[in-house]
Order: structure tokens, then sequence, then C-alpha cells
């Protein structure tokens, strides 16, 4: 599994490389992300800490989106996840709060009382300056749904079952509030430890890795 884990960096090393400062204009419509964070080091490059997908057609840069920019923890797992990070290393009581669910109208009606609106702006907005900082990512371009979350699947089989995979003592996701994240070392509670990639299937992936 480490030797698949290692051609599945070397093989990511050769995307194209996607961050915040450059934009994404040169997004196709459908694929997988591949996120890499600031100090994280696996196999002798950059440690793969998050891979997604998105299920509607056309909306990978939505997705993308959602969590570099669009500052609602609703709309973005990941967002959510480190914001729990950020209010579990202040030892801030707010964290039992942003646990809750509120993506629907009811529920945000329901937990209006106790929301301070105003706080969660500023907790998103450090959200954003965090992701914007310290991610970058690399694109497969898979064009049907059921190949992106087949191969999403797979890509997380791969990496979370790495025994060389782990995270760095600093990493910011060691002050989860969600074990998995914790024990993983990826931004990711889905699909992990699910069935690893074939060799057949990598190579599939390498003729889907935007490159230019």
């Amino acid at each position: 599994m480490e030797n698949l884990c290692e051609k599945l960096h070397h093989l990511v090393m050769k995307g194209k490389r996607f961050d915040f400062s450059a934009g994404y204009s040169d997004i196709p419509k459908n694929g997988i992300y591949v996120l890499f964070e600031k100090d994280e080091v696996a196999h002798g490059c950059d440690r793969i800490v998050r891979i997604g997908t998105h299920t509607g057609d056309g909306q990978l840069k939505n997705r993308i989106g959602q969590h570099f920019e669009n500052e609602n923890k609703n709309r973005s797992i990941f967002r959510k996840n480190i914001g729990r990070c950020f209010l579990k290393q202040d030892n801030d009581p707010y964290l039992d709060i942003w646990e809750l669910d509120t993506t629907t109208k009811a529920k945000k009606d329901l937990y209006a009382p106790i929301i301070d609106r105003e706080f969660e702006k500023k907790i998103e907005k450090r959200i954003s300056e965090y992701i914007q900082t310290n991610f970058s990512f690399i694109l497969f371009k898979v064009p049907t749904k059921e190949e992106r979350l087949y191969f999403e699947a797979r890509l997380i089989g791969t990496v979370s079952r790495c025994e060389e995979c782990k995270p760095s003592d600093k990493w910011l996701g060691l002050y989860s509030s969600k074990d998995k994240i914790k024990k993983s070392g990826l931004w990711n509670v889905m699909e992990l430890y699910s069935t690893p990639l074939t060799e057949e299937e990598l190579d599939i992936l390498s003729s889907m890795l935007v490159t230019n």
C-alpha cells in the first residue's frame, strides 16, 4: 500500500498546481481535487491532506469556491472542520454551538437565539485566510458523477491506509474534535480505509491529471 501511495503522491506532483492567489480560470467543469497543506510532507513530497469532488454536473469550480471563498460553513464541511480546530485550539466554548446542524432554515430558526452571527463571521474570515494561505491543489478531469465518486473513494482509501502518510506534530487537524481526522491525517471523514486504487486505476487517473 505504501508503494502505491508513494506512486500516487509522485503522480500528483506532476499536476498543474492551483492556489487562491493564481485564481481558478483554468479549472475544468468536472473533476476530483486533491489538496495539499503547507509544511505537510509524505513520500518526499507534499502530503495529500484532502480529496474531494462534486455531484452536480459542471460544478467543480463552484465546489472549490465553497471551500476557499464562500464564508459559510453550511456549504462546506471542510470549512466547518477547520473552524472546529480553531475553536478547540482556543479552548472556546462556542465550539458546542459551532457543532450544531444549521444547514436548513428550520434549524437556523431553532438555534437563532444562541448563534452569535458576528462571532461566526470572524471565525469564517479566519478560516478563509487560513485556507487561502496554506492550501493548494491539483485536479483530475473526471467527466461523470459515477466515475468521480468511484475514484474519490479509491483515492481516499489509498491515502488513509498508508502508514507513511502521517501528519506533522504541528498539523492543525490534530485539534479536531473528530477522531477520524486526527487518526487519518486527512480532512476527510467519509470513505476512510475504503478499497484502495489498483495499479491499473492509477494509470487511468494518470491520463486524467490536469497538467497545464
